[in-house]
């Protein structure tokens, strides 16, 4: 197992755009991350997130590695804007 040797963090602006996880790698990848509990709030969590990101300098960032709204429920897929739909089950045992 390769082991992650990057930085998990919360994004909160002044005008209160968020995301809730940010994985960040030490090579300067990164990745935006929403969690719902239910797979009828990926839209909104889609929308959300993706305000977030563009406010983001990514002048200096670059675009994330890739987006994605986890859920405690539901199937995954990709939406057509490439935000992936993660039920948490499919993350592990």
């Amino acid at each position: 197992m390769q082991r992650f040797g990057g930085r998990v963090l919360h994004y909160r602006d002044s005008l209160k755009h968020e995301v809730d996880v940010i994985l960040q790698a030490d090579d300067g990848r990164w990745a935006a991350i929403e969690v719902k509990l239910g797979v009828a709030a990926a839209d909104g969590a889609a929308a959300s997130m993706d305000r977030a990101i563009r406010a983001i300098d990514l002048g200096k960032c670059g675009e994330p590695s890739f987006r994605a709204v986890v859920t405690a429920d539901g199937y995954g897929y990709r939406r057509t804007d490439g935000v992936m739909v993660v039920p948490i089950g499919t993350l592990g045992p």
